[in-house]
């Protein structure tokens, strides 16, 4: 039927009169209630914004001696010691009235010409934590308060000069699903131990001049209510009823006179009387056994909501994908088929597609320009986008640790010698 017709047709103008009729009725309860909500979303958005604002921070670096023998579970354990500022749960009057959240930090490794270096930005009120934490694993390490290493590049980028291209990653399938952690790239023999973070910082030590690679770990503590959701799964894999939840009285006594009525044909049954089912493991194949025992060993710990950021900056006249490639490749080392992996957050990524005959690519340039400006700012406020996926403390210390001695990045920044503390009780006059 011509699509005119249709719309012309004396049943089609009647259904739109009815409708306007109907609008015209209500919209002085439609519309406040549709301002309403529009407006409580602005007024959530505008004391988060001033309370993020308002935030003192501290960005130190961390200088790391030449010979680190510890593996990453050093680093595991600072980053569940760094779980304390997970303080309490946030209600609604917080949310709405302050508009507080839960406190978060970043880690960052940063590469450039020069070298290769390591901080960590942290609420001023937790710096204490964060050092102590460092250094109860690390005492050979020194931490100095440091200048914002952004400030050295541009306000705005990209300018006439630089160019940039930057992304966010998150988990491609739900957060109970454990990447590839530390423990798979670990052997007993020390030349045979490899360091997963070696290809980010190989790649950081052989940038030109003018070339940047900056790598940020927005990490935030959360409470464990992420943890149901591992365990539905395993109950799934295993064939496990849900847990019923206690009946009150009225539901024992419906079932006292439902067993009473037919008493004298079959026995009674009973709330919880059901025979268990068969046990689901035995079954199981043995990729499947690995998968439940990644997913049980991930909910055992703690978590924190974490996006990995990327942010590569270069010259335009000799702009270089090829550390983009080199970048990527080395976040594939911690993905696996058959559990969890890392994929590219699509709202954040600097790039729209350059096919021509798809409205995917409609005002291609000013697209670009307008999601590499707001990347870079997101990047330098260290501020989470609006998807984020939780890592517990072993995935956070395999994609961030300080490099072992095996690593031998060369404009990785080490330390010669260390400070010492003065003996006590030496006198200063």
């Amino acid at each position: 039927m011509d699509p005119f017709t249709v719309f012309s047709s004396p049943v089609f103008i009647g259904i739109l009169q009815s409708i306007f009729r109907v609008f015209a009725a209500t919209w002085w309860v439609i519309l406040p209630i549709g301002l309403f909500f529009i407006w409580k979303d602005l007024w959530v958005w505008g004391l988060h914004y001033l309370w993020k604002k308002n935030i003192k921070w501290a960005l130190l670096e961390i200088k790391v001696p030449k010979n680190i023998l510890k593996t990453p579970k050093a680093m595991e354990n600072v980053f569940a010691a760094l779980h304390a500022m997970y303080i309490k749960n946030f209600g609604w009057e917080d949310r709405y009235f302050k508009g507080e959240d839960f406190q978060w930090f970043t880690c960052e490794l940063v590469g450039y010409a020069g070298g290769v270096q390591f901080f960590i930005r942290c609420p001023e009120m937790s710096r204490n934590l964060v050092e102590s934490a460092i250094y109860s694993e690390y005492p050979d390490v020194e931490i100095i308060p440091a200048d914002d290493y952004t400030d050295l590049m541009p306000d705005i980028m990209p300018n006439d000069k630089y160019d940039l291209y930057g992304q966010d990653f998150v988990l491609a399938k739900p957060n109970p699903y454990p990447i590839r952690t530390y423990e798979f790239f670990e052997a007993n023999v020390d030349e045979q131990r490899l360091d997963p973070i070696s290809a980010i910082t190989e790649a950081m030590s052989r940038l030109k001049d003018g070339e940047a690679i900056w790598m940020q770990y927005l990490v935030k503590p959360v409470p464990d209510d992420w943890k149901k959701e591992g365990e539905a799964i395993r109950d799934k894999m295993m064939q496990r009823k849900a847990a019923k939840k206690e009946e009150g009285w009225v539901t024992g006594l419906m079932h006292f006179f439902y067993n009473l009525s037919l008493a004298a044909i079959e026995h009674p049954v009973w709330p919880g009387d059901e025979k268990p089912s068969t046990d689901r493991m035995i079954f199981l194949s043995p990729g499947e056994n690995l998968v439940l025992k990644g997913v049980e060993n991930k909910i055992s710990k703690l978590g924190f909501e974490t996006v990995v950021r990327f942010l590569y900056i270069d010259k335009r006249d000799s702009f270089s994908p090829a550390n983009i490639s080199a970048v990527n490749g080395a976040i594939r080392q911690f993905n696996t088929q058959d559990m969890n992996a890392f994929k590219v957050l699509g709202d954040t990524v600097t790039f729209v597609t350059s096919r021509k005959f798809t409205y995917k690519s409609w005002f291609r340039k000013q697209r670009v320009l307008y999601k590499k400006r707001l990347f870079y700012d997101m990047y330098r406020l260290r501020w989470f986008p609006a998807k984020a996926s939780v890592l517990n403390t072993e995935e956070l210390a395999t994609v961030f640790h300080f490099p072992l001695v095996t690593v031998e990045a060369p404009m990785l920044r080490r330390l010669d010698v260390r400070k010492g503390e003065p003996p006590a009780g030496l006198p200063i006059e």
